[in-house]
This record gives C-alpha cells, structure tokens and sequence, in this order.
C-alpha cells in the first residue's frame, strides 16, 4: 500500500455550518476576535475567503443570527488593534457595513496567566480603554492554579488591584478561575460588593463552588461555553443542574465561546449531514466562532431536560438562547 497523503485543512464550508433549528439571537458573552481571526488565518493562509476580520464577521456570522459579541482583551501588554475594532463600531452605520450588523461591545483586562507582566503602564492603558463608549467590562482576571503561568501570590496581587479599579469604576466583572475555588471565593468577597456584576467566564470548578458565588452575588451568572459538551467535563453539566433544580435560582448562565477554543462536540452530528461530510471522518475544526452557540444551547436544553416529566414542560435552545441573552443585558448591560 502507498503512503497516507498529509492531511491539509478542512475545507472552509464546515465553518460556514449548517442552518440551525434555533430562531433566537446569539449573544456571544466571551470571544477573542483577533485571536480566532489570527488562528482562521493561519489555517487557512494559502487561500482564505476572508481577508480582514470585518470580512470574517460578516461572512461566517451572515444570516447566523449572532445579534452581538463581546470581545475580550487580555494581554500583556495591551494590543493596541484593540482601538481600531472599537471605534469602528463606534458609529450605527459603521456597524452595518463593517460588522455587518453585529453589536461590537468588549472587555479588557489582564488574564492570570500574564499577572506577572502587570505593571503601571498596562494599567494605564486599560484604565484608558474604559473610557471607550465600547466598553462593557473589565476582564478577564483572576486566578489559574491549574498552570501557574504566572506565581500565586502575584496573580492574587494583581487580581486584586483590577477588582478595585473595576468595582471603583463601576465596570462589570469578567473572571477566569481555574482550580483556584477558596482564593478566588475569598478575594471576591472581600473586594466586590454583593449587588455587582459578575461574569464567572468557562466555568468548569466544582458545582459547589459555583452555587456558593451564585448565592452571595445574585446578580453573578455563570458563563457556560462548548465545553459544557465534552465527555470529560461533569462540572458544568452539574453546576446548570443545581440551577435548574433549586426553587430560588433561575437559569443565571451567559452563552459563550472562548472562540477560538471549545468547538462543541455535538456539532459534528449536524456536520454529519452536509454534503461533503465524508471530509470529517474523525477530524475536528480548526477553531470556534459565535455562530456555534445554539449547539452549546442545545446541550444545555439537554442537560435540564433530564430532570424534567411530561412533555409540555421540555425546553428547547431557543429558551435557553433567550434567557441567556437576557442576563447579558442585565450583567453587561448589552
């Protein structure tokens, strides 16, 4: 036998998807547009169908019903292309012909992973950006025990600091934990007053964790992405259910993506059914966008489902889509 050609990318036509049953809008709470542009470009660089991040939006988002996104900025030190996709959504027209429509928002932080890198002038710049009218939040900060990309104590320094620009500020909060439960708990209690906005980005730390920071701050949500669907992951699933189940907590989640990670895994049955499925055979795309979320929905559906009898009581994504885009207007105001 010959050997096995290279594999090169999947073709574009998997990311453009399949229609989807949902008739809701899309609010996608958490996404990282340079960075799923830069990843889209990288894997496709020898012929790609979209030039310039405008273009992408408008061609993957294009009749996706993806009413906005809040895009997240977390490096250190501050890109400054941050400034350009801001006030090119300054304007409503500016919004039709570049975004194609979509609602620009975003955020700005410094994520855990580069606390060591926080210093005056970084702070500076994101105290600046706050004052953009594009602006919804601060974030994402907090804490990531799991890499320790940064030591401990300094990303608990600089936890800190953000919280009280933002609280001082008034600005919503969007937080990163990662097996870090007690310190970020205890940090958050002792800076964030009770009635604040919390986003709690990707939850995937343990479902009592998640139910102690739902009952301190009622107006905190729970930010639930694709990975909600992976086979290793049974915190998610347990933190919705405790939601679902509790006679004083309605669904507080925000829809997300993380784009460019976490493609949700029940995607690919709807791929299944395109022309040129038998391209996929076990192969996974390249990135995430924010056309992806009503799979996410409809897992969460899934999830509170499970608990429910009769059939008059079942939930479908769209109830899911649009909770979850009501809480974005009440934590992010958007």
């Amino acid at each position: 036998m010959g050997k096995n050609k290279a594999k090169g990318p999947l073709s574009e036509s998997f990311l453009q998807l399949p229609t989807h049953a949902s008739t809701a809008q899309i609010v996608d709470t958490h996404t990282h547009l340079a960075s799923t542009f830069e990843m889209y470009r990288s894997k496709y660089h020898k012929d790609p169908k979209y030039e310039t991040v405008f273009d992408f939006v408008k061609g993957m988002y294009a009749g996706k019903r993806v009413e906005a996104v809040i895009d997240v900025w977390c490096e250190a030190p501050v890109r400054k292309l941050w400034k350009e996709f801001a006030d090119s959504a300054l304007h409503e027209e500016d919004r039709k012909s570049k975004w194609g429509g979509v609602e620009y928002w975003f955020v700005m932080g410094v994520h855990p992973h580069e606390a060591k890198l926080y210093n005056d002038e970084i702070e500076a710049d994101i105290l600046e950006a706050m004052k953009h009218p594009r602006c919804v939040g601060w974030g994402e900060m907090g804490l990531d025990y799991h890499y320790d990309n940064s030591p401990r104590d300094v990303q608990q320094e600089v936890f800190s600091r953000q919280l009280k620009h933002a609280v001082r500020l008034n600005k919503p909060l969007t937080i990163h934990t990662r097996e870090a439960d007690a310190d970020t708990e205890r940090i958050l209690k002792e800076i964030v007053p009770k009635d604040h906005p919390i986003h709690i980005h990707c939850f995937t730390d343990s479902p009592e964790f998640g139910e102690r920071l739902l009952d301190h701050f009622p107006n905190l949500c729970i930010g639930v992405t694709g990975v909600v669907t992976f086979a290793t992951n049974l915190d998610t699933p347990g933190i919705v259910r405790r939601m679902d189940t509790s006679s004083t907590s309605p669904l507080r989640i925000l829809l997300e993506t993380d784009a460019p990670y976490m493609v949700p895994a029940n995607i690919y049955d709807s791929l299944q059914k395109l022309p040129n499925a038998n391209e996929l055979k076990g192969r996974r795309l390249p990135l995430s966008h924010s056309a992806m979320i009503p799979w996410t929905a409809d897992f969460v559906s899934g999830i509170l489902n499970e608990q429910r009898t009769g059939d008059d009581s079942k939930l479908d994504s769209d109830w899911v889509l649009k909770v979850a885009r009501e809480n974005a207007r009440k934590v992010y105001g958007v």
